[in-house]
């Protein structure tokens, strides 16, 4: 009982220290998780013969040119949304107050009460501004990310020696990082390729529908879309609204459905295709870790939800005293 207690408060202590240090951590662990996707290519490089020095710059100023555009990208599109926010919320209160005498004139019918409840554009702004601000703190880590990345890379091949090390005195460690690696490059990998498809595809409608500030929210979509389940919704929000501050009921009416289209095609069907069987994580077990890595490191714990349970569950799995809690959080 007393080591049952001792365990809890250690847990409770260690994820409170996580939480207070996810400045820090956050960067650290997407640093991780893009070195493990791109040192593949590092490997390549090497074996057709490019220095691997040369290969690690290359690749480095790649990555680094990559993450400043995103980076400054978002930042002045944020910005300039921003701006121009108290406009759109002015557009969208008109909208409403037109729809309320419309009904009103068309089937004598007070609904304003009804609506304004169930419909808090103040909130919504409001929240829709906070979840922009927290994504673009979190892009605009960058440069930290950048640096823990280019670390990371220039150590792999001693992070190999390591391995190789532990694993000649204990060969599951070779099995569960094998394990570890291969599943999370899968995921990663695929999650990447269905968020650049969902990013340019929505990008091409809003340009298509002329809404304002395009690029952010497809950037938006394609970041996301690495939140499981909830990801794809959240982006949609914020168009939609200057998309019907801007351009009225139906055309917003048809872009609501392209959104669904495409992130029901994605998600649903072309995602859980290439994953086979996915990576062993019950849905319900999803939801559940993006609501405790969200409570943990705030948005960037969503978007590490994932990689994380995969990895507690494959590190549970390897000690037979602790397997049931892996078996548990399977599918």
């Amino acid at each position: 009982m007393s080591f049952n207690l001792v365990a809890i408060a250690s847990f409770v202590i260690i994820i409170g220290g996580l939480s207070l240090a996810s400045s820090i951590v956050v960067p650290f662990l997407l640093a991780v998780f893009i070195a493990i996707i791109i040192y593949p290519i590092l490997e390549l490089m090497s074996k057709i013969h490019i220095n691997r020095f040369f290969a690690f710059i290359i690749l480095i100023g790649i990555c680094g040119s990559g993450l400043w555009f995103l980076g400054s990208v978002v930042a002045s599109a944020i910005l300039k949304f921003s701006t121009d926010l108290p406009l759109y919320k002015t557009k969208i209160d008109i909208f409403i107050d037109n729809l309320i005498l419309y009904v009103k004139d068309k089937a004598d019918i007070d609904i304003s009460n009804n609506i304004l409840s169930f419909i808090n554009i103040d909130k919504l702004i409001t929240t829709t501004s906070n979840l922009l601000l927290q994504t673009g703190s979190l892009v605009t880590q960058s440069f930290l990310v950048f640096l823990l990345l280019a670390f990371i890379l220039f150590e792999s091949q001693i992070f190999k020696d390591k391995v190789a090390y532990f694993a000649a005195k204990d060969p599951t460690t070779l099995h569960i990082a094998n394990t570890f690696i291969s599943n999370l490059k899968r995921y990663l990998a695929i999650k990447t390729i269905s968020s650049i498809a969902t990013g340019v595809i929505v990008w091409g409608f809003l340009v298509l529908f002329d809404v304002p500030h395009a690029l952010l929210w497809a950037i938006l979509a394609f970041i996301l879309n690495y939140i499981p389940t909830i990801g794809s919704i959240i982006a949609a929000i914020p168009a939609i609204l200057v998309s019907l501050a801007v351009n009225g009921l139906s055309v917003t009416l048809w872009l609501t459905l392209i959104y669904l289209m495409v992130n029901v095609a994605i998600g649903n069907f072309i995602e859980p295709k290439f994953l086979g069987k996915g990576l062993g994580i019950s849905t319900l077990v999803v939801i559940l870790s993006l609501l405790f890595w969200g409570f943990v490191f705030g948005i960037g714990g969503m978007f590490l939800a994932v990689p994380l349970t995969m990895s507690i569950k494959i590190a549970l799995d390897a000690n037979p005293r602790t397997k049931f809690i892996s078996v548990l959080l399977s599918n």
